[in-house]
C-alpha cells in the first residue's frame, strides 16, 4: 500500500469517525435500541485505565513472542502512526475511542442481545475493521481480542465510559510508545 500523508491520515480518521457515529445513531434511532450507559464515576475512570493497562502489557507481551504480530502490527503503525506529528495522537485516542466504542460496544451489544455471544460478534467485527490488506490477519487478531476484552468490561460494568477510557488510553500510549521506539525513522516529527 502506497504511504499516506498526514492530511489523508487525519481526513480518513475524521471520516471514518463520523461514518461509525452514523452508523450508530441510525442503528440506535431504527432498532430502538437503549445505548449502554455512560456513567461518570471514579470506579469507571480506574476500571478504564486499568484495563488499557492490563491491554498495553498484553500487547507488549505478543509483540515480542509472536512475530508475524509483531511484523503486522509494524506494518499498520507505520502506515498511520508515521505521517501523524504528536499533537495529532490526541485524534488518534480521542476519535476512534469515541467512534468505535459508540458503535461496537453502545450499539452493537444491546442490539445483539447484550451478552456473551454479542460480545463475541462485535468483536469480530470490530476485528476485522482493523484488516488493512490481507498480510494483516495477525493485526485483525489482535484487534478482536482487544474488541472481546472491551466488550466484556461493558457487559460487566454495564458502563460504556469503561470502554471508552481504555481505548483512548491504549491508543495513546501505544501511540507515543511506537513514535518513541521509531522516532530515528520519523522524519515528520
Amino acid at each position: 500500500m502506497e504511504p499516506l500523508t498526514r492530511t489523508q491520515i487525519l481526513v480518513v480518521m475524521g471520516v471514518t469517525a463520523i461514518i461509525l457515529l452514523i452508523i450508530a445513531k441510525i442503528w440506535q434511532y431504527f432498532g430502538s435500541i437503549a445505548l449502554i450507559k455512560i456513567q461518570l464515576s471514579v470506579d469507571g475512570l480506574l476500571y478504564g485505565v486499568a484495563l488499557a493497562g492490563i491491554i498495553i502489557v498484553a500487547s507488549s507481551i505478543v509483540y515480542r513472542l509472536w512475530p508475524a504480530y509483531r511484523h503486522s502490527a509494524d506494518s499498520y503503525l507505520q502506515l498511520v502512526l508515521k505521517p501523524l506529528v504528536w499533537p495529532d495522537l490526541i485524534w488518534l485516542g480521542l476519535l476512534p475511542g469515541l467512534s468505535e466504542e459508540l458503535l461496537f460496544r453502545g450499539v452493537m451489544l444491546p442490539a445483539l442481545g447484550y451478552d456473551l455471544l454479542a460480545v463475541i460478534v462485535s468483536s469480530l467485527v470490530f476485528g476485522v475493521l482493523h484488516l488493512s490488506g490481507s498480510q494483516q490477519w495477525p493485526y485483525v487478531v489482535w484487534a478482536t481480542l482487544v474488541g472481546f476484552a472491551l466488550g466484556y468490561s461493558a457487559l460487566i460494568t454495564d458502563n460504556l465510559l469503561v470502554p471508552i477510557v481504555a481505548h483512548i488510553i491504549t491508543n495513546w500510549i501505544s501511540s507515543v510508545i511506537w513514535k518513541f521506539s521509531n522516532k530515528s525513522s520519523d522524519v515528520t516529527s
